[in-house]
Order: structure tokens, then sequence, then C-alpha cells
């Protein structure tokens, strides 16, 4: 019974009691939390999280901020934001931006990303105070709201650039901002594409932004500069913090806080910018997506059980009596090639254009690193593997069980999106409900996810797997083999970062922030074919299941390019880009 039913029900513990204190932490004080859907640009629908004080009424308006999470996100990136903002009694609307989350539309075809309707539908809210509403954007979230300032220079009272730059990819802003203040950090990777400076430490130094400042370089980091009261304050403030730590962080979140309590008037429960509880969330939402990984695990098991699916049942049957010398080569290959080959690959995947198919450019990158590892898996599973392995495939019953697990795993997540307004994700990682649209643009992306995983997990099989190996010991080794080559490259790109301010490939800064997520992905990834290997003697179920859950984690969480009249880049373009 344990053994049947243990994990799927710890499984579905973690979730409840995970979802359960982030939604206690996103609503606190009598936050209520509900859908936006709003009218954007060409008759294309936005979305966002609106976040209602029980403080904001009708007869009494409350203060506003409009937010926008960064490129290849979606709103639920900028809740610390909104919970401490939220808490203090702000109204707060984490936007979509346009072709990102449930927001239509597709990055290029909306080249303002729908900020001017996001603020408009802000304002349109009765329990909004009109003349006190403010714009924070992390990243590209800069270009919404930068275009939300021009469309109304009298819309909004502050502003906050979250490690990003007024005027971002060309968007134009307005003459002047008003109460602007800038967060960025020390350790940025973007310092020099958005302050034209080498590092993150130097953007004090930034001749941008002495002229959008209005004041001689260098900008002195916590001075406010002008006066609040007329519109035309400035302040920078320089935390010692990466990109994707200035929205995960106490002092980013602490300074856009601090910055609205001081420009925005009307909140009804003021509290010190160092006093915040954003983090408990994160934690709720970490322990959902642990609970979801073992409700997974646990769904396979009680499947396996089912007179449907009992054909399944195998031991494995490894062909290595022992960790050889071919053992040790194949786990060294495993941890190092995909990560030496991620930024040549990631490099050559620009040339797969989006197209109506395939239509998220990052996903496509991503894509051609995967074929590219599974083409190399292939050989050195053909080289090194010690004798022919015998596996019992049984393709429709694996392909059946693999749906139907990721079918139980995601209706936990429709259930936890539906009852407690929260997602499974911590930080850079985040597993996200998907609508129609993107239900169905993942289907052809997870063919492209089968195909590469059929052939990694065939090779983990093949020549990691051995006999009479204890369960934990085979998992815990699968995990390190998946996960560590992209461990120790980050290790090595953010030591370099901290010791001198540059990574150690200064010019990848998107595909390293990208390639964080890589590390728990490629461990679950190892557990999973690890899990299911032992049960069923086969590579098939634990590469589905794994195809079917990245294809659905990356096209719900990434950004959509393609739409009806995109024109491809041409071959000079796209070297360059």
């Amino acid at each position: 019974m344990l053994r049947k039913w243990g994990f799927f029900i710890l499984g579905v513990v973690l979730i409840l009691g995970g979802s359960l204190l982030a939604h206690v932490i996103e609503t606190a004080g009598g936050v209520t939390l509900t859908e936006a859907r709003f009218p954007g640009e060409n008759g294309l629908t936005q979305a966002g999280l609106l976040y209602t004080p029980k403080t904001a009424t009708a007869a009494h308006p409350a203060p506003a901020v409009l937010v926008s999470h960064g490129y290849i996100n979606t709103r639920e990136m900028q809740s610390p934001f909104a919970i401490e903002l939220a808490r203090r009694g702000f109204v707060v609307l984490a936007m979509d931006m346009a072709g990102h989350g449930y927001s239509g539309g597709s990055v290029g075809q909306v080249r303002d990303l729908g900020g001017p309707p996001a603020l408009a539908y802000l304002q349109s809210l009765p329990f909004v105070d009109k003349a006190n509403i403010g714009l924070e954007g992390h990243s590209m979230g800069g270009v919404p709201i930068t275009a939300a300032a021009a469309a109304q220079p009298d819309g909004y009272k502050a502003i906050v650039f979250e490690g990003s730059t007024p005027s971002f990819l060309g968007v134009k802003g307005p003459a002047s901002y008003r109460n602007l203040a800038v967060v960025y950090g020390q350790f940025d990777e973007f310092a020099p594409l958005m302050w034209g400076v080498p590092k993150g430490s130097l953007v004090p130094t930034s001749k941008k932004l002495a002229k959008v400042f209005g004041q001689p370089s260098p900008i002195l980091p916590g001075k406010i500069y002008g006066d609040i009261a007329d519109g035309g304050a400035r302040v920078l403030e320089n935390p010692p913090v990466t990109h994707p730590w200035e929205h995960f962080s106490r002092a980013g979140v602490g300074g856009a806080v601090d910055w609205f309590q001081k420009t925005l008037t009307g909140e009804a429960n003021p509290l010190p910018p160092a006093d915040q509880i954003w983090l408990w969330k994160d934690i709720g939402t970490l322990i959902g997506f642990a609970g979801f990984i073992l409700l997974l695990i646990g769904t396979f098991e009680v499947l396996l059980s089912a007179p449907v699916f009992a054909s399944l049942n195998h031991p494995a049957e490894p062909v290595a009596e022992r960790r050889g010398w071919k053992w040790w080569l194949a786990a060294l290959l495993t941890t190092a090639i995909p990560a030496l080959t991620y930024y040549p690959l990631m490099k050559v995947g620009n040339l797969f254009f989006p197209m109506q198919l395939f239509p998220q450019s990052i996903q496509n990158q991503l894509l051609v690193w995967a074929l590219g590892n599974a083409v190399i898996s292939l050989v050195l599973s053909l080289v090194l593997r010690g004798g022919k392995s015998s596996f019992t495939p049984a393709w429709l019953k694996s392909a059946g069980i693999a749906a139907a697990t990721i079918a139980v795993g995601y209706l936990s997540l429709v259930i936890v999106d539906a009852v407690f307004k929260v997602d499974f994700r911590f930080w850079v990682l985040g597993l996200h409900p998907l609508d129609g649209r993107h239900a169905l643009m993942a289907i052809p992306y997870a063919v492209l996810w089968a195909v590469y995983f059929l052939v990694a997990v065939r090779a983990l099989c093949a020549n990691l797997a051995v006999r009479g190996e204890g369960w934990f010991v085979q998992v815990a080794a699968w995990k390190i083999a998946m996960a560590l080559g992209f461990l120790v490259l980050l290790v090595v790109e953010y030591a370099t970062l901290f010791r001198t301010g540059f990574l150690f490939t200064p010019t990848e800064p998107l595909n390293t922030i990208v390639a964080i997520q890589f590390v728990p992905l490629l461990a679950i990834v190892g557990a999973l074919a690890a899990i299911t290997y032992r049960r069923t003697n086969s590579y098939v179920p634990g590469a589905l299941i794994c195809a079917l859950l990245l294809s659905w984690y990356v096209t719900a969480g990434t950004a959509t390019h393609w739409y009806p009249g995109f024109k491809l880049p041409t071959p000079g373009a796209a070297r360059a880009r």
C-alpha cells in the first residue's frame, strides 16, 4: 500500500500545503487576487493578475501600481513587488506583456508590448486613485512602462526601472519622466546594453543615466535629486545583485517599494521597505513544485498496477555489472557535452526562425541544442555500450501511461490555480497552466522534444544503469550526471562575474540566465528516467513523460514571436542577432 500510494499521497500533501502557504502570503492583509482581461491594441486581448487590498473601494480609491515582467517570463515573476505593495494598500496590476503568458499577440507584433492599454485599464477601475498611479518594469518590462508613460505623460506619478532602462529597444519615452527611480544591480549582466557601461557597478558613471537625471556624472546611489512634489525627483539604487536577483531580492524589491511609498500617497498600511514576506510565497510554490514531481512519480506507480498498464511492469535488465571505466566515461560525457555545446548550439538555433507551427524563438533555439545533443548521444551510445541492451519498450502502452501521468499532474496545477491562484515555481523556475492557444502550440513542440528524450534517456539506460544498484544510488547518480555540467557552467560564469564584474562569457547574458533553469530541470529528468526505467525496463515511458513536461513548461513560460505577416530576418540580420 505505501509503496503503491506513498509518493502520490506525499505529492498531494505537499502541493496542497505549499499552495495554501503561497496563497496566504499573496492575500496577506485581506488582499484579493482576480484574473484581469482587457482590450489591447489591434483587437488583441491582454491579461494580468489584479491584487486588490480590502481598503480599496469606490468610496475610498487607493493608489495603484502597474508592474511588468521581463522577456520570456510571465506576470508571476512580479509577485514579490505585487505582494509587498498590495499588503501596504496599493492596488497592483501584474500584466502579461503582449506575446507572453495569457496576453495575445507576439513579440514584434505589438511594439510597446501592451503598456498603454494596461495603464488605461488600471485607470478605469473605480477603486483606483487616478492621481496616484505608479509604473514598474523589470528588464524588457521597461518597454511597456516607457510606452505607457509616453502615451500619458500626466497619467502616472512615479516610475521605477528595475534592471531596465528608459527608451529600451528603441521604444520612445516621454520628454521627461515623472519621479524616476532606477534600481540596477552591481552585477547585472546587461549593463552594456542597458546603460552603455561595461558592468553594473559603473552605472553611476553612465552618460545615459546622467542625461536622464539631468545631473552631472557620477550619480550618487541613494541620493534623491530634484523634488518629489513637482514630479522631478530622481534616485539611483545600485545594490550588489545580478539581473535575475533584482526581482528576487530584498534589495531589489525594497528599492521599488520605498520609492512608491515616497512618491504615491494614500496607502492604507504603511510599512518599512525592509518588512517583506514575499519569499514565503515562493517557498510555498517551491514546495508545490516538489509535490508535483512526487505526484508524477506516484501517479506512474499507481498506474502500473492498473490492468491496462500492468504488462509494463518489468524489472530493469542493465548490461553493466559494475561501474567500470566505460561507465565513468559515459557519465563524464553525459555531464559535460550538453553544457559545452549549449552556447554554440543556441547560436545555431537562431537559424530555426519562428514559424506558424513553431512560433517561439527561444524554444526553437533550445530544440536545436537538444536535437544536436541527441545526435551526439546516439553516436556515443553506440560506441560506449558494454553490451547489447535489452529493453521492453511497449510503445503504445508507454505512450498511454506517459499521457495519463502528465494529465494527472496537469490537473493538480489547474486545481491549484483555480483555488489558490498560484502555480508551481521558484525564482526563474516556473510551471504555468496552458491556455488553449498555448496548448495547441505545445503539440508540435512535444514531438521534437520526444525525439530528443527518446535518444537521451535511452543513452542513460544503456550506459549508466548498473545491475543490482539501489534505488537511491541510481536516482542520485542519474540526477547528478544530467545536471552537474550546467551547475559547473553557472558556477564558472557567476564566480567570474562576482570576482570581475563580467561573466566568463560576457556576450551570453540571456543564455546564461536561461541556463539557470537547466540545473533543476535536468535533475528532474534524471530522476524520472531512472525511476521509470527501474519499473519497466524501458526508456520509452520516462522519455515521453519528460517530453510532455518540457514542451508544456517551455511553451507556457516563454514568449511567442511568430504572427501573421511575420517576415524572416535576412541572413545578415540573423548573424548579427
